[in-house]
């Protein structure tokens, strides 16, 4: 028998869900789509913006690339993202391991205490920092940035690392050592693969950071060699008052989408390292 109750919930259910998704995806097909269009066909208030009113042109794609240093641009963001989020690793991972492992209130006080330093305002280190990266004379090089960006990384990605390894029994290590296996090797072979969730959430966290920050980036580097992604492309596109909003929306959707494209294959583990460590943590 047709029960029109249970349809209406589930046809409310698809509609909600259709017009999340709408909502999500529009934004990425506005960028798509506008990227190509004409001047006249994209600032004429009574033209679709989801279709080509006209025939769509690649000029703004050759302002993009053969105008500015987009690739540059590109290149210096994952050198930058890479380094950063290797030197966070490396110092985060151990640092929560021994943290959490740390036995009475002080490894949860440590926890607490670098979860707080994550929340200082950027702003305020500004000073402090840019006499730190003269002093090494890394001003107006990328490398300004690869000192500077971990500590705002190492922080948050040590308190989030932290959850995970407080998670996992010590039974699981101690077992590992009487097996013959050193303290090192058992937290490699049996930690660490329990915790990939959460290196993947860190991977995330501090790559994303790396591409979107723009204080720093703008301060450190004056050089359009030595720029990146969110600096250089708003600072090329956008002369005095005149926007090309074209070639903004392309420079963002060529980096925003393989990105996203790539993030989507780790969501489960993304979302699980994020919720478990702030829960555990």
């Amino acid at each position: 028998m047709f029960d029109v109750r249970r349809f209406l919930r589930r046809l409310g259910l698809y509609l909600a869900v259709a017009w999340f998704c709408f909502f999500s995806a529009a934004p990425f097909a506005y960028m798509l789509i506008s990227m190509f269009k004409e001047n006249k066909d994209l600032y004429r208030p009574k033209n679709n913006p989801f279709i080509f009113n006209d025939p769509p042109t690649l000029e703004h794609l050759r302002l993009l690339f053969l105008q500015t240093n987009y690739t540059t641009f590109v290149k210096n963001s994952f050198i930058v993202g890479i380094l950063v989020v290797i030197i966070t690793l490396v110092i985060a991972v151990p640092a929560a391991y021994a943290l959490a492992r740390l036995t009475g209130r002080w490894g949860e006080q440590a926890g607490i205490g670098m979860f707080l330093i994550y929340l200082v305002p950027p702003t305020l280190l500004f000073i402090p920092l840019f006499r730190m990266v003269v002093s090494l004379n890394l001003n107006d090089t990328i490398w300004s940035l690869v000192v500077v960006y971990p500590t705002i990384s190492i922080p948050f990605s040590t308190w989030l690392l932290m959850g995970f390894f407080k998670s996992i029994p010590t039974d699981l290590e101690e077992a590992a050592m009487v097996d013959g296996y050193t303290r090192f090797a058992a937290f490699m072979k049996v930690v660490m693969p329990l915790s990939l969730s959460g290196v993947i959430a860190v991977i995330v966290f501090t790559f994303t950071l790396t591409l979107h920050e723009f204080i720093y980036a703008l301060t450190f580097i004056s050089s359009s060699a030595q720029r990146t992604i969110s600096v250089g492309v708003p600072i090329e596109l956008v002369r005095g008052d005149v926007f090309f909003w074209q070639s903004l929306l392309a420079a963002a959707a060529l980096v925003a989408i393989p990105v996203g494209v790539v993030y989507n294959f780790f969501l489960d583990r993304l979302v699980a390292g994020f919720t478990m460590g702030a829960v555990k943590g």
